[in-house]
């Protein structure tokens, strides 16, 4: 990100540091192609998974029935047509695919939205048994995948998705710079009109030094089965704490969501930040509110849904980092205890059948 801060010039100027810029963007669109198995050609620079989602939706959207997850993060649902069929999740978080194929049979060209791994719980989505369906029923399909990014394999060629959205700061790249992924020979027109930067398919000087972290940062992902590891180490030190966690089958392996039954999320939050421990309740993009989680109440959990609390381990996390967790988790549910919290750790609550433990 230094050196593209020296790189002053502008990227769309032909001279000597417009071309040295360019080359700054076009090596981070290639390693962000690489990462994910497209070609570079068919990665558009954007400001974050928001305009990405909102720029694919509104250029696929127009003429087509729109099919959208229940537990998708609010830049989907804000961006889908008011009509839009709201496909349910089962229990466990994962799409429900009967509802698909039933949606997708109602004729029509459709288009399809479904998020590659869920931002509050970490379930994956069975994405190969969704781009089957849009498939047979003639469908186009756009994966949300900034939580999945640097922590699952992606691969555009064989995800089958017309459209896929990116952003850097999921994965220790800055806030400000993510993509949208194209399928080949897949063409959109601007959401944001401009210069004819992005080949035409997004206005505006992109923003050099964050574009350049965003490539450097998929460039440099780990193993993320890592991660997997140190969250079950958290997981089972919760859970023997009181809490049940949300959301099962497969998941991605940096993401947790614990709940207390009837200790309210926001107290859990409070709480663990005067540890200086930060964690979310829902997702972290919800402009500071603290509110009952939509993603859980789709998965029918009930009041329990404002009792959950989102904890993700960043790509650098460590053994340390854990133990602090769990040293503050303990004071927390021990105070909670004491307090004699109707339903807190330790009470008799039973497990909704959607909580594995």
């Amino acid at each position: 990100m230094i050196g593209a801060l020296e790189a002053t010039g502008n990227p769309a100027s032909i001279h000597g540091a417009g071309r040295l810029a360019r080359r700054v963007l076009e090596e981070a669109r290639g390693q962000v192609a690489i990462a994910v198995g497209a070609a570079s050609g068919d990665v558009v620079f954007c400001s974050g998974g928001t305009e990405a989602n909102a720029t694919a939706i509104a250029a696929l959207a127009p003429g087509r029935r729109v099919l959208v997850g229940a537990t998708e993060h609010d830049a989907v649902r804000a961006a889908v047509p008011a009509d839009a069929v709201v496909l349910p999740v089962l229990q466990d978080g994962t799409l429900d695919l009967a509802a698909l194929e039933s949606g997708l049979a109602g004729g029509g060209p459709a288009l399809v939205c479904v998020m590659l791994a869920n931002n509050e719980t970490g379930v994956v989505h069975p994405m190969r048994e969704v781009a089957a369906l849009c498939r047979a029923h003639g469908a186009l399909l756009h994966v949300d995948a900034v939580q999945g990014a640097g922590r699952m394999k992606i691969d555009m060629g064989s995800l089958g998705a017309a459209t896929l959205a990116l952003s850097g700061h999921k994965l220790g790249g800055p806030k400000g710079a993510g993509a949208l992924v194209l399928a080949a020979g897949m063409h959109l027109p601007a959401l944001i009109a401009g210069g004819g930067q992005e080949r035409g398919r997004r206005g505006g000087t992109p923003a050099l030094p964050a574009i350049a972290g965003f490539g450097a940062a998929m460039a440099a992902v780990g193993d993320a089965g890592r991660l997997a590891g140190l969250r079950d180490r958290l997981e089972a030190a919760a859970v023997g704490l009181g809490a049940v966690v949300c959301g099962s089958g497969p998941r991605l392996g940096n993401t947790s969501c614990l709940a207390l039954a009837g200790v309210r999320a926001e107290t859990q939050v409070i709480s663990l930040d005067l540890a200086g421990v930060a964690v979310s309740a829902g997702s972290a993009c919800s402009s500071g509110k603290v509110t009952e989680s939509r993603v859980l109440a789709a998965m029918g959990l009930g009041e329990l849904a404002g009792c959950a609390i989102r904890v993700s381990l960043p790509w650098n996390a460590c053994e340390a980092d854990i133990d602090g967790f769990i040293a503050a988790y303990s004071v927390m549910t021990a105070r909670l205890r004491t307090k004699g919290v109707p339903g807190g750790p330790g009470g008799a609550a039973s497990l909704h059948p959607a909580f594995s433990s």
